[in-house]
């Protein structure tokens, strides 16, 4: 399938005539049928839509989601977004994210135009290059002891840590970290910025909630987990289709919700976005070490 192509096609939400509420987006559905729909999709796609209607030269700086509804496959969304704030600087946008009429999932934006200041950063972990690393597939023909054919996702994954199926096996690989390496399958011009900040939300979504498992001893054949909220910092510009190392923390799980920190580097060591997502998870076999 022609990611490349196919990816940017869902991050181009269509403009909707207004109904004196907002200015409206149409935004497809997800290629893959799963239920609900990857949270992933709902973010980049409302960030996408809020970014439409912001002046030239700002760039989005945050995002802020919050998952109320499970979304239904197959059903196309309308994105409403309020104009909350312009100014010389600064752009606030409030999007709602609508299916059959129900809101399924809310998004406060900022964008801000860049300007000179202050600036420092921390050190990025040291991990092996992506190259030398298993892909996600290869690792899970590891872990199954069977052959695993391409998942067909617009994203690679390069994981320099165990897995939640290698912990749940042996519980001494139990870390409160992991580290990924993540690439988007689409390659959009370089100043596209907004598609690019659109494509890391997309693709970070889908690690943030293993690190949870990872501490416990836990795979997914013994848990289901879905987002919460999830929150996104972008501190400059970036390539999504470049190799971006997402540094994982778990600090905190309790009354079934674990939260999960990041930090995305490029592989030349600069922090480019901090990621934060809370996820409701519930297991259904061993809890293992705890």
């Amino acid at each position: 399938m022609e990611w490349d192509r196919v990816l940017l096609e869902l991050l181009d939400v269509d403009p909707l005539p207004g109904e004196g509420d907002g200015e409206r987006f149409l935004g497809r559905p997800p290629l893959a049928p799963s239920s609900p729909v990857y949270g992933g999709h709902l973010a980049a796609q409302a960030l996408a839509a809020a970014g439409r209607t912001v002046p030239a030269g700002l760039d989005a700086h945050s995002a802020h989601g919050f998952f109320l509804r499970a979304a239904l496959p197959g059903t196309p969304f309308v994105y409403r977004v309020e104009r909350v704030r312009d100014s010389a600087s600064f752009a606030t946008r409030r999007v709602s994210a609508l299916q059959q009429g129900q809101e399924v999932f809310a998004l406060t934006a900022s964008f801000h135009r860049p300007e000179a200041g202050l600036g420092h950063q921390d050190a990025m972990p040291s991990v092996p290059d992506p190259e030398v690393l298993p892909t996600y597939e290869e690792r899970l023909s590891e872990a199954f002891g069977a052959v695993m054919q391409p998942l067909g996702t617009p994203y690679e994954l390069r994981f320099a840590g165990p897995l939640s199926f290698d912990v749940e096996k042996d519980p001494s690989l139990v870390s409160d970290r992991t580290e990924v390496w993540v690439r988007a399958g689409a390659r959009p011009p370089d100043d596209a910025r907004l598609l690019h900040a659109c494509l890391l939300v997309y693709v970070c979504d889908v690690v943030m909630l293993d690190t949870v498992l990872v501490r416990h001893g836990v795979s997914w054949l013994n848990a289901s987990g879905w987002s919460v909220d999830y929150t996104v910092w972008l501190h400059g510009p970036l390539r999504a289709d470049d190799w971006l190392l997402c540094a994982l923390e778990t600090p905190v799980a309790s009354e079934g919700r674990g939260l999960v920190l990041g930090r995305v580097f490029t592989r030349e060591g600069t922090r480019v976005a901090t990621l934060a997502q809370e996820g409701l998870i519930r297991v259904r076999g061993p809890r293992g070490p705890g």
